[in-house]
């Protein structure tokens, strides 16, 4: 059996704040114990970015005391994207990044995600390398080994040029009116500033972050909003980043949403190379696998999580890839998930072509997918019994070959994630309700 985590998760270490490893204490100790291991490795500098909820502050603080105590070098950017942080630890020659942040849920959850000096999710062997070193007691270097910290002023600056470089389209973006969703969230400053230079009309919403409204009923988990200023404002389009920039979702003219699926498809039929193969998810839709087929494009499934899109990625020596959810991966451009980023791949597809996003997504038919969550205390528990196993073996008979289910932990929260997709919603729906009743009367 191979080893497990304490700490880490899927994506970095994520609670609700106050509780778990985001407290105060455990943050500034997690700090000290990564730059223990920082120093081993003979390593001496860390660059820190934040999203905009209101506990990043405190976290920032801890984490920047931490490193100082093991004689690491601090880089501080304030609120910035996830992606940018990744950027900016390999332009400053950063040893280690991480972003304070917990994505796309609630201001009261935190986390912490790292990255290395490449730009990448850190490898699990260091994960655990960290988590040993936690377990130690935390002893300051004398203080004339103390680290220095240091607030970088133009790091948004260097963002939106990199950002602006990664767009190849014939002519730039002029005449097109968008309607940008940052979600009050870490790409408020930077996202607005990169369309209007490229030449775009931009109508933004949710760039008024005020520490407590991050990813509250806005951003790519909520496009209510979107789809309805971009029907208001008569938009070409709209584009919704989450709280952290790592996602991203669009509507289409008629308010219509374009997932990460889509995305996917839009980008690796319009790629102006061979796309052999493309990385998606246990979630990624049917009509996804299908459409890529007809273009004899083929697509490879992973678990959920990034990380994992992204292993899957390397072993192929492909470059897209991408989830659902709306992160996409564009590794000829970007050496992680970037909502901004993929956005203007999107846009350079449109441009080129000549097509709409509505024209451009429309070879996909997208199967009825409904997805549901349930909150239960111990989510792997649940996932993994036999209750569950025979009931998803019991839906799919019933649905004789012609759909999926899937019943998954949450990596990031205490969720059960109950995913049908089916030829109809009739269907579908039906089933969906019979697995969800089934994991509650078990186990809530």
């Amino acid at each position: 059996m191979s080893q497990q985590k304490k700490y880490f998760g899927t994506d970095g270490i994520r609670s609700e704040v106050g509780v778990g490893m985001i407290r105060p204490e455990q943050v500034l100790k997690l700090g000290w114990a990564t730059g223990k291991v920082l120093k081993n490795h003979g390593e001496s500098t860390v660059l820190i970015g934040k999203d905009t909820r209101i506990s990043g502050y405190m976290f920032e603080s801890a984490l920047e005391a931490g490193f100082i105590s093991a004689g690491i070098n601090v880089l501080l950017v304030g609120p910035m994207p996830t992606p940018a942080v990744a950027y900016l630890t390999q332009t400053f020659g950063a040893d280690v990044g991480i972003v304070i942040s917990a994505s796309h849920n609630p201001h009261c959850d935190n986390g912490i995600k790292f990255f290395s000096a490449k730009g990448q999710k850190i490898s699990d062997e260091v994960e655990f390398e960290i988590e040993a070193a936690f377990e130690e007691d935390l002893i300051t270097v004398p203080s004339n080994a103390l680290g220095r910290a240091k607030r970088i002023e133009d790091a948004a600056g260097r963002y939106i040029e990199f950002c602006k470089s990664t767009y190849h389209a014939r002519q730039k973006l002029s005449g097109l009116k968008v309607v940008l969703d940052c979600a009050h969230g870490a790409t408020y400053h930077v996202a607005p500033a990169v369309f209007k230079e490229l030449g775009a009309e931009v109508v933004s919403i949710g760039v008024e972050p005020n520490g407590i409204n991050i990813n509250q009923h806005c951003g790519a988990t909520d496009l209510a909003q979107l789809s309805n200023k971009v029907l208001e404002v008569k938009a070409d389009l709209g584009i919704a980043f989450d709280g952290d920039g790592d996602r991203v979702m669009m509507v289409d003219v008629d308010g219509e949403i374009v997932d990460g699926d889509e995305i996917l498809y839009i980008l690796a039929t319009q790629a102006d190379y061979l796309v052999e193969g493309v990385v998606g998810t246990v979630m990624s839709n049917l009509g996804l696998e299908k459409a890529l087929l007809q273009h004899n494009i083929e697509l490879v499934r992973v678990n959920v999580g990034d990380r994992y899109v992204m292993q899957a990625l390397k072993e192929k020596g492909w470059i897209l890839g991408a989830e659902a959810s709306g992160h996409v991966l564009s590794l000829d451009q970007s050496t992680t998930g970037d909502g901004i980023v993929s956005a203007l791949q999107v846009m350079a597809a449109l441009m080129n072509s000549g097509q709409s996003l509505t024209e451009l997504r429309a070879g996909m038919y997208k199967y009825p997918q409904i997805l549901e969550n349930i909150r239960v205390d111990n989510p792997k528990v649940v996932a993994n019994s036999m209750v569950v196993e025979s009931a998803v073996q019991a839906s799919e008979q019933r649905m004789a070959g012609q759909g999926r289910v899937l019943v998954r932990a949450s990596g990031t929260e205490p969720l059960i994630r109950i995913m049908v997709e089916g030829e109809t919603l009739e269907v579908v729906e039906r089933e969906v309700a019979w697995l969800a009743d089934l994991v509650r009367t078990e186990f809530c």
